[in-house]
């Protein structure tokens, strides 16, 4: 990406606009009507307009097909903010008092079923208190989140069952660029007269988009579909249909100068969102595919392409009973090309936890394939030991150094799978740290973590010593309470 052009999500409108509404959603009942509600659907099915009519266009069937499943998500979250500390507060290392306030957004969403089911994004309902969504007839439902995942940023929803008509599902293994693509969505909320969702024509301008944001902070939109149809902030959670009247994809994001649709909207291929969906209603969470290599990068001599080469196999692993050998080229994944480890990780990820997957390699300038079983990553199985409130480490093994594609000298201490945003500020760590020494003293294990933590509470000022991005870092000093 050019460093001026930034990725914006299409979250809703900003909390000032939407506070009004806050107050009239977190006070209604379950099921309501927009006051003044014109029933325009009903009213432009009623009009005589002849079957053969130039009018009817495919754009027309897809939202009179898709458009009575969209609704409008709107959340409740409480935000806390704090002071500066005092020098007393500095000096003790007390964390500053927390004011509270609460802010509402809006984004969209979709019905896959008849159970009452809505698709989403999981920036649309990150953080919220309380949800509530609104139907084309301008109900409101409460809403319950039955899981969300950031790393696909797919939630999903659950409503009355029945009340919602779910919207005809497609594929998005099969889609051409330059065919017709439309976006519904809600981008005003329910703000405007009638509750009929806004709809916006484009075509699909590409596919299999790999697009990373420029703040280079880790968001990665992997293997998206690209549209030129308008997604505006608020369209967030809603659906991208084909010609068919068929939902192909969940609008997610847009590149963007302004902030504001520029023809460059992009959103997730509707067969990775059900995937995720039923692993989110199944298990409350996405398992993550694992295989036991470590992929890396390597610049060809003679070309100016690139290949993905094995650098280490992790003992015990899939990987290493299909007979991967470190200095194995990967070429396919399911016949998905592996020009790089993204292209790995995006190919395990669509299989899916428990899927076999064929895996196309190079050894000793000779193409080979095996079978792989793709199963749950050694972190995600591993017992976890919670050393302060908030915090939750697993002890690093060769397989867990592997997984996370550790400096090879790097095969123990103490992984950060969870920790409070309190923590976080106050200790200078972050998810997904490994924790390699605490004031000099090497950490093996979370259980060490554990011992050394407890031994310093109560005013002894520590600092640890993590390996973050493949670098050793110390974090900042701080007390443990």
């Amino acid at each position: 990406m050019k460093t001026w052009v930034r990725v914006f999500l299409a979250i809703a409108f900003p909390l000032g606009i939407a506070a009004g509404l806050a107050v009239a959603v977190s006070s209604a009942a379950d099921v309501g009507a927009i006051p003044n509600e014109a029933s325009a659907a009903a009213a432009v099915a009623a009009q005589d307009i002849p079957a053969t009519s130039p009018r009817l266009t495919p754009i027309v069937a897809a939202a009179r097909s898709v458009a009575p499943s969209v609704v409008s998500v709107t959340v409740l979250r409480t935000v806390r903010q704090s002071s500066r500390r005092s020098l007393m507060e500095e000096f003790f290392g007390r964390i500053p008092r927390q004011a509270e306030r609460q802010v509402s957004g809006l984004g969209s969403g979709f019905a896959i079923n008849d159970n009452g089911f809505v698709v989403t994004n999981e920036h649309v309902v990150s953080g919220a208190d309380s949800i509530v969504v609104t139907d084309a007839q301008g109900r409101r439902l409460r809403a319950e989140l039955v899981g969300a995942d950031a790393l696909t940023d797919i939630a999903v929803l659950k409503v009355e069952a029945g009340r919602i008509p779910p919207a005809p599902l497609g594929t998005s293994s099969d889609l051409m660029v330059g065919e017709p693509a439309i976006a519904i969505g809600n981008p005003l909320g329910y703000f405007v007269a009638n509750g009929e969702a806004t709809v916006t024509a484009g075509v699909i301008s590409g596919v299999a988009r790999d697009i990373r944001d420029s703040d280079d902070n880790g968001s990665l939109f992997a293997d998206m579909i690209q549209t030129d149809a308008a997604i505006n902030p608020g369209n967030s959670g809603g659906a991208l249909v084909n010609a068919e009247g068929r939902v192909i994809g969940v609008n997610s994001s847009i590149l963007s100068r302004s902030g504001g649709s520029e023809g460059l909207g992009f959103a997730i291929p509707i067969d990775r969102a059900l995937r995720i969906a039923d692993e989110l209603r199944d298990f409350g969470r996405i398992r993550r595919p694992w295989i036991g290599v470590d992929p890396e990068i390597v610049a060809s001599d003679t070309t100016l392409f690139s290949s993905t080469r094995v650098r280490r196999v992790a003992p015990g692993s899939p990987a290493e009973a299909a007979g991967l050998e470190t200095g194995d080229v990967l070429v396919e994944v399911d016949g998905r090309r592996i020009d790089s480890p993204l292209d790995l990780d995006v190919g395990l990820l669509d299989a899916g936890v428990g899927a076999t997957v064929r895996v196309t390699y190079e050894r000793a300038g000779r193409e080979a394939t095996t079978t792989l079983a793709v199963v749950e990553l050694p972190s995600e199985q591993a017992a976890r030991i919670e050393v302060l409130t908030g915090l939750q480490l697993v002890t690093v093994n060769t397989q867990i150094a592997i997984e996370r594609r550790l400096p090879q000298e790097i095969e123990s201490g103490a992984l950060i799978v969870e920790i409070s945003p309190e923590n976080s500020r106050f200790s200078g760590l972050a998810r997904d740290d490994v924790i390699v020494a605490i004031n000099r003293q090497r950490i093996h294990t979370a259980e060490e973590a554990d011992d050394l933590f407890r031994s310093f509470a109560g005013g002894s000022r520590i600092w640890a010593t993590v390996v973050r991005d493949g670098r050793l870092i110390n974090t900042q000093s701080f007390y443990v309470r």
